[in-house]
């Protein structure tokens, strides 16, 4: 009678249950996404050690309150892995200009980075597609989710309109999406 949990039944488990065995499977399932995550965004071996630690422990101590109606639960532990990492850069001081994410963004579009990590966990399949987008395009989208710049805060660096900006990050995901799926990235059968 084993039966398959799915992320979110795990989450209730934790929260209302304080479920370690819940909390060891969504680490489990997640442990390497969040690292690769966290690595590709700070450089940093030790930070991305420490943001898988405070992202399970948020998620643990219920500091992160996760609502489906917002978006997949792997889109929404990415955001937190986001936040955290930023939060990490802040402290070291390490980028001046690392700046927080206003609350409106965190919801979930349709197109987020979760969305390409989870399309291929396997960062060869997503590095050629990277490599195959147009030059500013591929600088764009790693100043965005990899190093934590807001849209704004391109368009001042870049001395682009901030609609350009938007539109050029949005190509970009669309291009990823197609090559991605060409290169045998799979849906998870959740809306994208």
């Amino acid at each position: 009678m084993s039966q398959q949990l799915t992320d979110f039944d795990l989450y209730q488990k934790i929260v209302h249950e304080q479920d370690a065995q819940a909390l060891r499977q969504l680490y489990q399932k997640y442990e390497k996404l969040i690292y690769s995550f966290s690595y590709k965004m700070t450089q940093d071996q030790e930070v991305a050690e420490e943001a898988i630690q405070e992202v399970f422990l948020k998620l643990w101590k219920k500091h992160a309150p996760y609502d489906q109606s917002k978006g997949k639960f792997s889109s929404w532990l990415l955001t937190m892995t986001r936040n955290t990492c930023l939060d990490a850069l802040r402290k070291r001081n390490r980028h001046e200009a690392v700046e927080y994410i206003e609350k409106d963004t965190l919801r979930v579009t349709e197109e987020t980075p979760a969305d390409i990590l989870e399309w291929k966990e396997q960062g060869s399949a997503i590095q050629d597609c990277m490599s195959s987008l147009k030059k500013e395009q591929q600088h764009i989208v790693q100043l965005f989710y990899f190093n934590g710049y807001t849209q704004q805060a391109i368009s001042e660096e870049t001395d682009t309109s901030l609609g350009t900006i938007k539109g050029r990050i949005r190509l970009a995901l669309k291009h990823l999406k197609a090559c991605l799926k060409g290169k045998g990235g799979h849906e998870d059968g959740s809306e994208m």
